[in-house]
Parts: C-alpha cells; sequence; structure tokens
C-alpha cells in the first residue's frame, strides 16, 4: 500500500475558502507548506491535533475534512 489509510479534502477546502494558498493554510496550522502538500498528496498522515487545527481553520469538524479508507 503507498500513502497513508487517510483520506482528505484539503485541497477542495483551499478552493472553497477564497482560493487559500497551501502557504496561507500552513501558516494558519503553524506547519510547513511541505506539509500541506505531503497532506493533500496523501503521502502523510496528520496528527490528531494537527488534524483539527486544519479543520478548525475550515470552520469544519475532522471528519468533514479526513476520511479513514476502510
Amino acid at each position: 500500500m503507498t500513502g497513508t489509510p487517510i483520506d482528505n479534502l484539503i485541497r477542495k477546502l483551499r478552493f472553497e475558502h477564497g482560493e487559500m494558498t497551501q502557504q496561507a493554510l500552513a501558516d494558519a496550522c503553524g506547519i510547513t507548506r511541505q506539509t500541506v502538500i505531503a497532506l493533500e498528496a496523501g503521502k502523510y498522515a496528520p496528527s490528531l491535533e494537527l488534524a483539527f487545527r486544519i479543520a478548525h481553520v475550515f470552520g469544519a469538524g475532522v471528519e468533514d475534512v479526513f476520511q479513514w479508507k476502510r
């Protein structure tokens, strides 16, 4: 298996929130742009704390941003 068992809607949510840049999301969450890139590509699963931070930026619940592939 490649990547992580976690899917996400980060890219979609960024564009729905005023075409937010990866850098703007990174700054809002206290992470690097490279981390946002890895998350969007499905190559990195966030910690629980980071998942909550990202969801908070979008005004969404964690499960509205991240889904577990069963």
